[in-house]
């Protein structure tokens, strides 16, 4: 986009070795939560394994951050982390060994930084979800990996944390006090087999360490949360009703979720699970009604009937110092990906991703707590955070839309010539 003439993030700057002077630091912000929570680390086939090695962690809640400092201790890393994580601290984040990364793109730049930290001897932590888990089960993961684990040639850790979600969901973030969690640290793929193993059978094994259920957790173990608020913002993910099918119509506030077009309601127990107040339970398990909600994406998508088109709102984060607003704008996403244009300062622009590239999406609800939900588009010079005008909608549908389109692509079920990817 070359009307934004804005400094950009130093990507090119090499990653820093976690300074020592700041680890104590992050123990002493780490371990109160992780004691307070008595989260058990339990740790697979770890024993005598040293770094280097690349640390692959699933994404729940901002603990997870934590967990994951205290899971690798006495060990230092350099952490993978999204462009807004920096915003207005960029030297901290630099000097405790974070690398600043747009959120789904593929960045070169970014696996000579991680390169130069495994030659260093240290722990690559990277959370290849790319965002918080929408209903406590695991996201999309890029297809990239197994080729990056070949290229690193070191070994591959998963540490897998369970509970996060349901302390803190993506969706109402209010600490419910869950303990204790569990968070398991294991060495899943060895030196020896990132040499032998082909890059599909890595992105198998590590798919399969991936399969994790923060409700399905709870449930088993029968942790009770008490919180009365529990089910409040629960509609931003299940926004479609299963007994009328009406979209964008679904409320909740306390313990209970309901359609404002039919007026069922459901309840949120202490367990996790939900019940109708009158007639059938559609779904007890939170992560089955996200999952239906995504067959009614697909099967929109297959019959050529998706399409989002609303004014929005655009925030650029071209650097660390923070967003600017580039005014109005319009945001269209179809079956050829994204396309959003607008007007800065006088002069148009225009910024088109493509479905075929295009894997999944970041959103966010209720950004910050004050600018409404958002999603968040990507290149490698660019990050804009795009905020839809219109009344109904839904950013979950949109991310689920982004990754079927994608999945069609990818199938080779779609006829439609996708837009290149352009700035």
């Amino acid at each position: 986009m070359n009307i934004l003439k804005f400094d950009r993030f130093d990507m090119l700057k090499k990653p820093i070795r976690q300074r020592h002077f700041l680890r104590p630091i992050t123990w002493l912000l780490s371990y109160p939560a992780v004691w307070a929570h008595r989260v058990k680390i339990i740790k697979v086939g770890m024993k005598g394994l040293k770094p280097p090695y690349l640390l692959l962690c699933n994404h729940n809640s901002f603990i997870d951050f934590k967990v994951t400092t205290a899971a690798i201790f006495p060990h230092r890393a350099n952490y993978i982390v999204a462009i807004d994580g920096f915003i207005r601290r960029e030297w901290l984040l630099r000097n405790v060994g974070c690398i600043c990364k747009r959120k789904f793109t593929n960045d070169t730049i970014l696996v000579r930084h991680m390169k130069k930290v495994a030659d260093n001897g240290d722990v690559i932590v990277l959370y290849p979800e790319a965002r918080y888990s929408l209903c406590g089960t695991n996201a999309v993961l890029p297809e990239s990996l197994g080729k990056l684990v070949k290229l690193l040639k070191i070994p591959v850790v998963t540490l897998i944390m369970h509970g996060h979600h349901v302390n803190s969901p993506f969706w109402n973030i209010k600490n419910r006090k869950v303990k204790p969690m569990e968070a398991v640290l294991t060495h899943l793929i060895t030196k020896e087999e990132t040499e032998t193993l082909d890059y599909t059978e890595i992105n198998e094994k590590i798919n399969t360490a991936f399969q994790y259920d923060d409700f399905a957790w709870q449930k088993d173990r029968q942790i009770r949360i008490s919180y009365p608020d529990r089910a409040k913002g629960l509609h931003k993910v299940l926004y479609q009703c299963p007994n009328c099918y009406t979209e964008y119509h679904m409320m909740s506030d306390g313990n209970k979720l309901w359609c404002d077009s039919c007026k069922k309601e459901w309840v949120m127990s202490e367990y996790g699970e939900l019940s109708a107040v009158d007639g059938k339970t559609e779904f007890t398990h939170i992560p089955d009604w996200y999952e239906w909600e995504r067959e009614q994406v697909r099967r929109e998508i297959e019959r050529g009937a998706y399409r989002f088109e609303s004014e929005v709102n655009v925030d650029a984060l071209p650097n660390s110092k923070g967003f600017i607003n580039l005014g109005k704008g319009k945001l269209i996403h179809d079956i050829n990906g994204f396309i959003l244009e607008g007007e800065y300062e006088g002069n148009p622009y225009s910024v088109s991703i493509s479905g075929k590239s295009l894997y999944s999406c970041h959103i966010e609800y209720n950004y910050l707590g004050k600018y409404g939900d958002c999603i968040d588009l990507n290149t490698l010079t660019d990050t804009f955070y795009i905020y839809p005008q219109c009344s109904h909608f839904s950013v979950t549908k949109i991310a689920l839309a982004t990754e079927e389109i994608y999945k069609l692509w990818r199938a080779d079920a779609i006829n439609v010539v996708p837009s290149p990817q352009s700035v």
